[in-house]
């Protein structure tokens, strides 16, 4: 009883320093994500023996079967709440990096004890791995950071999401570097070591300062001067929805099925980046360096729809994302052509900007904030199988048809759907007089 009263008179809003702490906890997610794996591929593929199919192939299986499982890790969240769900992920991602590190150890034991020698060991092992490394990084430490942000505020959610989306862009762009100067100087192995023992510091940080939400220590959303603009200008009562309420609305679907297109599309680009614009008449360098004119359009509309979110309904920037993706398809069809790599970045980079908005402001203003981690998991398990797809039916694309355009005229015809679809996505919430 004492801290929480200790931390409600703090002399300013406690919220500020979940929204900073959970921030780093998302941070502390990167080894587990497709750009923190993606550093890793080509030495830990060499040293266990495994071609870039197979490689490729582990990465699929694992993320694929994370998948399944965070629908029930957001159950989790509801239940135990984020201190203890985030925490348990992170020491659960940090002993995963550990034991992936020894993975050419792992593989060659299990050969001499069972006497397969063949490369179907070390694709089991990092298949394992890799749905470890998934489903307590990707999966259930970023939506637990993410979920307790929004918790602590309502008013200002958006504002706030715009300072956690452009923190977490600049740190997820950063870290390859950082990750590429660990491989140099300690190997792949020592490298894993390294980000386990960073990510066990976190895990102190956040059973420090993690609060699942503001009225477990006597506080409300958005602190005591958040509370009083609300109490003068009157608001509307929330519903608290369901999971299973939640999960029968159009707007749920429209939603989770937005921010599932652009995981598929995001991981198939990022994967086959240099052989998609190669294969366009680019070179090499020209590939590599399309991700920072994205990122440069992704956090501006990040930054401008974040706040526009506390101030006009969802349903507008749905459409406005629905027509980045219609961009970036055309963008893609047209790729050879001079303009394609600037419908391309236009397209992609407005649809990861509302995918900041989307993944985190969506499920608590729509359906409330009572069962929000089942509520965001359903959706998080729709993004994560989504990521899991996109390279190997980017892969076919190139096979069967010699070309990724084909892929370009599937998003176009999600996106045709999507657009009808979306026109009943209203907001679920019943309409009741102000309190």
């Amino acid at each position: 009883m004492k801290r929480k009263t200790n931390i409600a008179e703090w002399p300013f809003f406690y919220g500020y320093i979940v929204a900073l702490v959970g921030t780093i906890g998302i941070w502390a997610s990167v080894p587990g994500q497709t750009i923190g794996v993606s550093t890793f591929t080509d030495p830990v593929k060499g040293a266990l023996g495994l071609t870039r199919d197979q490689f490729s192939g582990a990465y699929m299986v694992g993320t694929f079967a994370s998948s399944l499982l965070l629908g029930r890790a957001g159950r989790w969240f509801d239940r135990w709440g984020a201190r203890v769900v985030a925490v348990g992920s992170a020491l659960a991602l940090a002993t995963t990096l550990i034991l992936s590190s020894f993975s050419d150890v792992l593989s060659a034991k299990v050969m001499m004890a069972t006497g397969i020698q063949h490369w179907s060991v070390p694709f089991a092992v990092m298949m394992i791995l890799f749905f470890m490394l998934r489903f307590s990084g990707q999966g259930v430490l970023t939506m637990a950071s993410r979920n307790m942000i929004m918790k602590w505020f309502d008013r200002y959610r958006g504002r706030i999401n715009a300072f956690v989306s452009i923190s977490i862009s600049l740190g997820f762009s950063s870290s390859p570097l950082l990750f590429d100067w660990l491989i140099r100087k300690w190997e792949w192995a020592g490298a894993w070591r390294a980000l386990a023992l960073g990510v066990f510091m976190v895990c102190l940080l956040m059973w420090v300062f993690y609060r699942d939400n503001p009225e477990e220590v006597g506080l409300v959303p958005d602190g005591k001067s958040g509370s009083q603009k609300q109490q003068k200008e009157g608001v509307k009562a929330l519903k608290q929805f369901l999971p299973k309420e939640a999960f029968a609305t159009r707007a749920f679907w429209s939603y989770a099925l937005m921010l599932a297109f652009n995981s598929f599309f995001i991981t198939g680009l990022s994967f086959h980046m240099v052989d998609i614009f190669t294969s366009a008449g680019f070179d090499r360098h020209q590939a590599v360096a399309i991700f920072l004119p994205i990122s440069l359009v992704s956090l501006s509309v990040s930054l401008v729809f974040n706040f526009l979110s506390d101030l006009i309904p969802l349903k507008k920037l749905l459409f406005v994302m629905v027509l980045g993706g219609l961009i970036w398809s055309v963008g893609l069809i047209g790729l050879s052509a001079g303009w394609g790599a600037w419908a391309v970045v236009a397209g992609a980079g407005i649809c990861g900007g509302l995918f900041a908005v989307f993944n985190s402001v969506t499920w608590p203003k729509l359906f409330g904030r009572q069962h929000l981690g089942a509520i965001s998991g359903r959706a998080m398990s729709m993004i994560v199988f989504a990521s899991a797809l996109a390279p190997y039916f980017f892969s076919l694309s190139k096979t069967y048809f010699h070309s990724y355009t084909s892929m370009g005229w599937l998003a176009m015809i999600f996106i045709v759907f999507m657009f009808f679809s979306s026109l009943k996505a209203d907001n679920p919430q019943p309409e009741s007089p102000k309190k």
